[in-house]
């Protein structure tokens, strides 16, 4: 049996779709997993960087400790800053925040935020 990883690029769901499926999310923990998609899909191929900030922002601010959407949050924001190579400063603060929490506990926030953090690093060459 030939067992392989494989990368999905979720496409960019209509603005609309990503604020019910975030908004809902952010109520109802069963909805994360559809909300996950969401985001990622919104972070790389949705061509509207202040869009793309703001949800993630929204989610890395608002999800309840231990969701997974917390670490994606960051790891969004670290695609954000590669593809249009700027974030604003609370953005900027969000990423450097769900990093130090990640770092403290994996329980409240996964490694993504870590990953998020050095894309960050790596391409606004900050820190």
């Amino acid at each position: 049996m030939d067992s392989h990883l494989s990368f999905e690029s979720p496409a960019a769901p209509p603005h609309k779709v990503v604020v019910g499926t975030v908004e809902r999310a952010l109520r109802d923990r069963s909805a994360e997993g559809e909300a996950a998609g969401v985001l990622v899909g919104t972070a790389l191929n949705d061509d509207d960087a202040e869009f793309i900030e703001y949800w993630c922002v929204q989610v890395g601010t608002r999800a309840v400790s231990g969701s997974p959407l917390l670490g994606l949050a960051g790891l969004c924001l670290g695609h954000a800053a590669r593809r249009f190579g700027r974030l604003s400063d609370e953005a900027l603060a969000l990423v450097e925040s769900l990093a130090a929490r990640a770092e403290a506990d994996s329980t409240d926030v996964d490694g993504r935020a870590l990953d998020g953090y050095d894309d960050v690093r790596s391409f606004l060459h900050l820190w």
